[in-house]
């Protein structure tokens, strides 16, 4: 096989090949479970057992879809978390098979969809792990975005046929993830650009029809529930303070967190540098391959312009960036390792060693990240503030609690929901114990009421903290002492139990988190 024809089969090698990475990654268990994607994980049981949820649970941002499509890989593998995962990888694998198809019509070259592939396949660690856990909707935003960019560029883009799929995709895009509109905005705006005048009218008139229909979801939601928790969500977090405050705060968020995480130089849940003794280098190379790109013309240079524009305007100017998480970053990745892979084709062209020796240390660089972080604690995780890592329950802890028929009580978020799942819902603790140190809570945490229902109308709930947790333990142990109470502890591993209570009580009785609605602890 010629070089061109390995270059021209890269569509369907390097989708092969990013599952084959992560497939490694995942029989090193890198990927920790947590709660986020067990909440996914339950609302796609709930599926298959007859619920129709149109959001992820608790909120009216982040549409079902990612966990209807977990629910059929239950269907078909059963319910287990490597369902998860594998459903995850497939969705990036069409992604990036979809990019390296792309970036080859861009630029006519096949080399360079070649060194996207690879790029997409062993990427940076913040890539690695969003695409293969689930938080809800970051690879279906990612593939809608990347569908939507090679239909804005299709010879039949300006025809109605054009606008409506658009359309669909951008209103798909508005209930799973909006995050997905930095891809679809541009890509709208670039095929109405390349539409005649006079045909424009009836162009926007099919972008229109699209989008209600691929948002049928979300204004149904709208009609039912009324329209102001889908605004709210959709501007991010609320924050105190002036505009420019927040906007300068949410500037530095990206400065000096999000684009170190892009660049793939630090893992999303801590600021240590990665591989430092490849770190310099591998800015070099960035360098070279940047300088190449920056003379690009055509698709391959605009459009990964216009997204990271796009992207950057969006997180300074909403509430969005009040959240630096690594997960919001995955198109600013995307659309670099595109462009780049744009610049590594020109470059080779006019300095072959430079470009091939620049992309050949990003990809070690990369792989070096990973290694460093898939096999030392807290590994690949999401989780990343300090006092969220080591949480997620064991099967010792899940033995304990079943062979006492503590079926039921109270634990904290990042402890009830990977519990529910892996048990089978035969566990179904209330998340009302806070986890932050300073032990304040967030009710949103609550997003199944299910579980605070039984634990309420439990006779003897019990009450699950981790060790490490010694602000709530003790809080705990003071409450009980004041309400006269006796009880037993157990510690099971990382955990600690408190049982047999001689009455029930409740967390908000301890004034550790506000009462629920009062329907859900109704006899």
């Amino acid at each position: 096989m010629t070089a061109r024809t390995w270059a021209a089969r890269a569509w369907l090698w390097a989708p092969l090949l990013a599952l084959a990475w992560k497939g490694v990654w995942l029989a090193h268990d890198a990927f920790p479970f947590h709660a986020d994607e067990a909440v996914v994980a339950l609302m796609a049981r709930h599926i298959l057992q007859g619920a129709r949820p149109v959001f992820f649970y608790g909120q009216a941002y982040m549409g079902s879809l990612d966990a209807y499509l977990i629910a059929a890989g239950f269907w078909l593998l059963g319910e287990r978390v490597l369902t998860v995962r594998v459903v995850q990888a497939l969705l990036y694998a069409l992604t990036v098979a979809l990019s390296v198809r792309l970036l080859t019509r861009w630029t006519r070259d096949p080399a360079a969809g070649a060194a996207l592939g690879l790029l997409m396949a062993v990427p940076t660690v913040n890539m690695l792990l969003y695409t293969t856990i689930t938080l809800g909707g970051y690879n279906e935003a990612l593939l809608l975005g990347t569908l939507g960019l090679a239909v804005a560029t299709a010879s039949w883009a300006t025809t109605g046929r054009g606008a409506t799929v658009l359309g669909v995709l951008g209103g798909l895009g508005l209930w799973a993830n909006p995050l997905a509109g930095v891809y679809l905005l541009p890509a709208a705006g670039y095929a109405l650009a390349q539409t005649p005048p006079t045909r424009r009218g009836r162009w926007l008139a099919g972008l229109l029809l699209g989008g209600l229909l691929g948002a049928a979801p979300w204004w149904w939601y709208g009609l039912q529930h009324g329209w102001g928790a889908l605004v709210q969500d959709l501007g991010g977090y609320a924050e105190p303070g002036p505009w420019y405050a927040r906007w300068l705060r949410h500037g530095l968020y990206w400065l000096v967190l999000g684009l170190p995480v892009t660049l793939g130089l630090r893992p999303p849940w801590d600021v240590t540098l990665l591989a430092w003794p490849l770190a310099a280098p591998t800015l070099v190379a960035y360098g070279l391959l940047a300088r190449f790109a920056l003379a690009a013309r055509g698709l391959a240079g605009r459009f990964p312009r216009w997204v990271a524009a796009l992207f950057i305007a969006a997180f300074v100017l909403t509430g969005f960036g009040a959240d630096p998480s690594g997960r919001y970053f995955l198109p600013l990745t995307h659309m670099l390792l595109l462009w780049l892979a744009a610049g590594w084709a020109r470059g080779r062209r006019r300095q072959p060693r430079i470009a091939n020796a620049a992309l050949a240390l990003l990809l070690l660089y990369f792989a070096a990240g990973t290694w460093q972080t898939a096999t030392r604690p807290p590994r690949l995780t999401a989780l990343f503030a300090p006092e969220m890592t080591g949480l997620t329950p064991d099967r010792p802890l899940q033995a304990f609690l079943e062979r006492h028929n503590l079926r039921t009580g109270y634990t904290t978020y990042w402890i009830a929901y990977p519990l529910a799942f892996a048990s089978g819902e035969a566990l179904r603790f209330s998340p009302r114990l806070p986890y932050h140190l300073d032990l304040r809570y967030t009710p949103r945490d609550d997003r199944i009421p299910a579980y605070t229902r039984a634990a309420c109308r439990a006779g003897n709930p019990a009450y699950v903290v981790a060790v490490k947790q010694t602000a709530l333990l003790q809080r705990l142990r003071d409450g009980f002492r004041t309400h006269g109470l006796a009880w037993r502890e157990a510690h099971v591993g990382a955990f600690v139990v408190l049982y047999d209570l001689s009455r029930p009580i409740s967390p908000w009785e301890l004034g550790l988190s506000p009462p629920p609605p009062e329907a859900w602890c109704e006899p």
